[in-house]
């Protein structure tokens, strides 16, 4: 079976469990996945073991290297108080630590029904909460909630932290297992514990979860012959739905375009090559770099509708990953300047491996990506052209100061 190639959001993130499997029940997790590369690691066969030392060259090190871990297993089944263990734990256990061992947050273990999850379709409509979680941190994290979404009526942003759900408290307690807990079916409700940066305590939210469909993409024409979308992530159809809209924005001739990625948490890599290219007509959307200093490169595709018209790029705090890539590529070339706050900032390249005998998969930072001019953006984000905050009484009083400020720029340009 082949693994699947991520540039996950934030951090080890539930991959596609949330903008798939998860979705189902409720929260969406932004990432960078590409399931058609060619660069995959298989886990029989000799691919799995290409470049290792040969069993002879290794047997003796290994057996002496691990003599302390069978010592441990040994003595865990003779003296711990409750028996029989279960070692099928005890495995996934010492998996785990392992991968934890290297220091990378974005390099983690995935459990059997985890990884069913992962493998599912990107769907577009789930019940749930409606919000780009990352699980990687000491508490799961939201990323940025869905618009119109359960998430984002009850107030939760960027940056939340959920400390405690349904009043059980989740310090300590690995991001996936809190996820399960958050999820849940239509109607039903979930408390949340949040800790937000700048507030003194946490505080409850409950929040009821709803059905909710995702549009990729949506468009109209504002005053002044100005053109707007908003993309919401890169899924499958977000390609074929940008393309529509843009067709019929352009024929009404406007003077200029906006393009919102605010809160949009990323999606498949295939599709942020896709939406690049309608607005950059040639040159390299990103680079994919390697530890040994190889490198994978992504060009644009051509025939883009958008790759002359005045252009403004919406960004903030929840524009992450596929999101990332776009509007990296964009400043880069010069194509339109960003507005806003600064991106969330996720460079990194993951590669999920399924394990044999079906016991789950192992995700490991196998690359870093860097936009055109080879910007490294992980955990620094993008930085706007124009950065203008939204404070909670614009929010309040439903003023779209950032938006106003593209709206500016474009007439000015004219």
């Amino acid at each position: 079976m082949k693994s699947k190639v991520f540039i996950a959001v934030g951090s080890a993130l539930v991959v596609l469990a949330l903008l798939t499997g998860a979705c189902l029940a409720g929260l969406m997790v932004g990432l960078l996945t590409e399931p058609v590369l060619n660069r995959v690691t298989q886990v029989t066969g000799s691919s799995a073991t290409q470049g290792l030392p040969s069993t002879e060259e290794t047997a003796g090190d290994t057996a002496t290297l691990f003599k302390p871990f069978w010592e441990a297993w040994q003595i865990i089944h003779k003296q711990y108080v409750d028996q029989p263990v279960n070692d099928e734990k005890l495995m996934q256990g010492a998996i785990r630590g392992m991968l934890a061992a290297l220091g990378d947050k974005h390099t983690a273990y995935m459990d059997p029904d985890q990884y069913r999850q992962a493998n599912m379709p990107l769907k577009e409509e789930y019940e749930g909460i409606g919000a780009f979680v990352d699980t990687s941190g000491q508490y799961l994290t939201i990323i940025s909630p869905m618009q119109d979404s359960p998430a984002e009526k009850a107030g939760l942003k960027a940056g939340d932290m959920i400390t405690a759900v349904d009043g059980k408290d989740m310090t300590g307690v690995d991001g996936n297992i809190v996820l399960n807990s958050v999820l849940g079916p239509s109607g039903s409700k979930v408390t949340l514990t949040i800790q937000r940066s700048g507030t003194a305590s946490p505080f409850d939210v409950e929040l009821v979860r709803a059905k909710i469909t995702l549009q990729s993409v949506t468009g109209k024409m504002l005053d002044n012959k100005i053109a707007y979308v908003q993309i919401s992530t890169f899924a499958d159809n977000t390609e074929s739905e940008l393309h529509k809209t843009l067709q019929g924005l352009l024929d009404q001739k406007p003077d200029g375009l906006i393009i919102d990625l605010r809160n949009d948490g990323g999606g498949y890599l295939k599709t942020a090559i896709e939406v690049g290219s309608e607005f950059i007509d040639q040159g390299i959307l990103m680079y994919e770099v390697h530890g040994d200093g190889s490198r994978d490169q992504y060009p644009a595709l051509g025939g883009g509708l958008a790759t002359k018209i005045p252009m403004i790029v919406l960004v903030n705090e929840g524009t992450a990953s596929a999101s990332e890539i776009v509007a990296g590529a964009i400043q880069d070339y010069g194509r339109a300047a960003l507005v806003g706050v600064t991106t969330y900032g996720k460079g990194s390249v993951q590669i999920w491996t399924p394990l044999s005998s079906n016991e789950g998969a192992i995700r490991v930072t196998v690359a870093r990506w860097v936009t055109p001019k080879e910007r490294q953006i992980n955990e620094i984000g993008l930085k706007p052209d124009y950065e203008v905050k939204m404070t909670d009484e614009d929010i309040k009083a439903a003023r779209d100061t950032q938006l106003d400020k593209a709206i500016a720029l474009l007439v000015k340009s004219r």
